[in-house]
């Protein structure tokens, strides 16, 4: 699958996730961070699942109408676990992904909102 990661998730996350065949860029790798509005639209013109800690996107993608290729938040994910929890939401959960879902995960539990379509 085609991930972006956000800036706030640990780089150590690209290589895991880059060994388990997926195609991953880090936007921490980028000479300056664009803002949310701007990485949430590169993921989505370059149909790239989003991975950030950050809420703002749900944000941008629900109340803004700002269209993504699907949003993975994680909620107190410790950086070295970063990878596993995306790695084991992707086997999981792909197929609501690729329908532009986004899903929060926390250590307990995730939580899934389909998208509507538009996206």
């Amino acid at each position: 699958m085609k991930l972006l990661l956000d800036t706030c998730v640990s780089g150590n996350a690209t290589e895991e996730l880059l060994a388990r065949g997926h195609d991953v860029i880090w936007a921490g790798s980028w000479p300056e961070d664009p803002g949310d509005v701007e990485i949430l639209a590169r993921a989505f013109a370059e149909g790239r699942v989003l991975v950030t800690l950050d809420k703002d996107f749900g944000e941008l993608a629900i109340f803004k109408g700002q269209k993504h290729a699907g949003i993975i938040r994680l909620v107190n994910i410790p950086a070295k676990a970063q990878a596993e929890y995306v790695g084991y939401i992707l086997d999981t959960h792909e197929d609501v992904l690729s329908k532009v879902a986004i899903v929060t995960a926390e250590r307990s539990r995730l939580r899934v909102r389909l998208g509507d379509g538009s996206a």
